[in-house]
C-alpha cells in the first residue's frame, strides 16, 4: 500500500465524480483513481477532472482498475443502487448488496489492505456487508453514516436560532435513513444545551426540525434526481481525517460492540477517526426516549440485514 498518496473511488456516478472533484480541489492526495464497470464513464469523468486540474493544484486523476486501487490508502465505495423520489434507502438494499459485494471482493482479490469508506446506500447495511466480504478489521471499514445528517441538523438549528452553524455541536445518530435519531440531548450552542440557549425557552419545535432533517435527502432527490454535493463533501471530510491523522470526532457508521446495548451492527455514533480508521467509538449516553429510538433503529437495521 502506498503511503498517504492515493485514493480510489469505486463508482464514477454523480457521487463518485463529485467526491473526486472535491478531493482534487482540496489537494488532499496527489493521486485519485476512478473505477466503474462502465469504463467509458470512468474515462470521461477522469478526463473532465484532469481538464479542471490543469487550473487547480497538481494531481494525477485517471480511470483505472482494481490493481490501481489495491495500492490506495483509502478506497471509497459509492457504487450502489440509486433511489427514486421518496423511495427509502432500505428498499434498494438487495441490489446494492450485490454491487458492493462485487466491488469489495474485486478490491480485496487485487490485494487491497487500506481503509474502506462506504457511501453506497443503505450505508449501514452496505458497510456491514463490506466488512464481511473484505475480512478487514472492523476499524478499517467506515460508513459515511449520519455525518451529513448531523451537518444538516446544525444548519437547520443555525437558521432558526440565528447563530453560526460552526458554533453548534450536535449529532444525528443510529441509521442513516428513516429511523435516524436527531439527538437533542447532544446539542450544545456555546456550551449551553438547547433549552438553555433558546429565547424564549422551548420556542423551537425540535421534533419538526428532526423530520425536516430526515427528509432533506428525499426533497433533493425529488427535485434533481440524486444527491451529490453534500454526501461527496462528507466523504472528503472522512478522508481528510484519515490522511491527516486528525483523530477528529465524527458521527460515522462503525460496527458497534456493546455501545448502547447493540452488538455487531453498523450504526452511527460519535467516533474518533484517524490514520487507522475508527480509533474509538465514544461511550455516549442518551436519555430514555432517545435510547429507545436508537434501539428501535437497530431493530429495523437487523431485520433488513436478515432479509438480505
Amino acid at each position: 500500500m502506498s503511503d498517504l498518496q492515493r485514493i480510489a473511488i469505486i463508482g464514477a456516478g454523480h457521487v463518485g465524480a463529485t467526491a473526486a472533484y472535491a478531493l482534487m480541489l482540496r489537494a488532499l492526495v496527489p493521486e485519485i483513481v476512478l473505477l466503474d464497470d462502465n469504463a467509458a464513464l470512468a474515462e470521461a469523468e477522469a478526463a473532465d477532472l484532469s481538464d479542471a486540474n490543469a487550473l487547480a493544484r497538481p494531481a494525477r486523476v485517471w480511470a483505472g482498475g482494481y490493481d490501481d486501487a489495491a495500492s490506495a490508502q483509502i478506497a471509497v465505495i459509492t457504487a450502489g443502487a440509486p433511489t427514486q423520489g421518496n423511495q427509502s434507502r432500505l428498499s434498494v438494499a438487495a441490489r446494492s448488496a450485490e454491487i458492493v459485494t462485487h466491488c469489495v471482493r474485486s478490491l480485496i482479490d487485487a490485494g487491497f489492505s487500506g481503509i474502506l469508506v462506504v457511501a453506497a446506500n443503505p450505508v449501514d447495511l452496505m458497510a456491514q456487508i463490506a466488512l464481511q466480504v473484505s475480512g478487514l478489521a472492523p476499524s478499517r471499514v467506515i460508513g459515511t453514516g449520519t455525518l451529513l445528517d448531523s451537518a444538516r441538523m446544525r444548519q437547520a438549528l443555525a437558521a432558526r436560532l440565528e447563530v453560526s452553524s460552526s458554533s453548534i455541536e450536535g449529532f444525528v445518530l443510529s441509521e442513516h435513513g428513516d429511523s435516524e435519531v436527531s439527538a437533542q440531548s447532544t446539542v450544545r450552542i456555546g456550551g449551553l444545551p438547547l433549552a438553555g440557549f433558546e429565547d424564549p425557552p422551548r420556542a423551537l419545535d425540535f421534533a419538526a426540525l428532526a423530520i425536516d432533517v430526515r427528509d432533506a435527502g428525499y426533497r433533493i432527490v425529488t427535485g434533481k434526481g440524486y444527491t451529490s454535493f453534500g454526501i461527496a463533501t462528507a466523504i472528503v471530510r472522512i478522508c481528510e481525517a484519515i490522511v491527516r491523522d486528525e483523530r477528529r470526532v465524527l458521527p460515522v457508521s462503525a460496527q458497534l460492540t456493546g455501545e448502547l446495548g447493540i452488538n455487531g451492527l453498523f450504526m452511527s455514533l460519535p467516533c474518533i477517526v484517524g490514520a487507522q480508521g475508527i480509533e474509538r467509538i465514544l461511550p455516549i449516553e442518551l436519555p430514555t426516549e432517545e435510547h429507545r429510538a436508537f434501539v428501535a433503529s437497530a431493530d429495523a437495521l437487523r431485520a433488513a440485514m436478515a432479509g438480505l
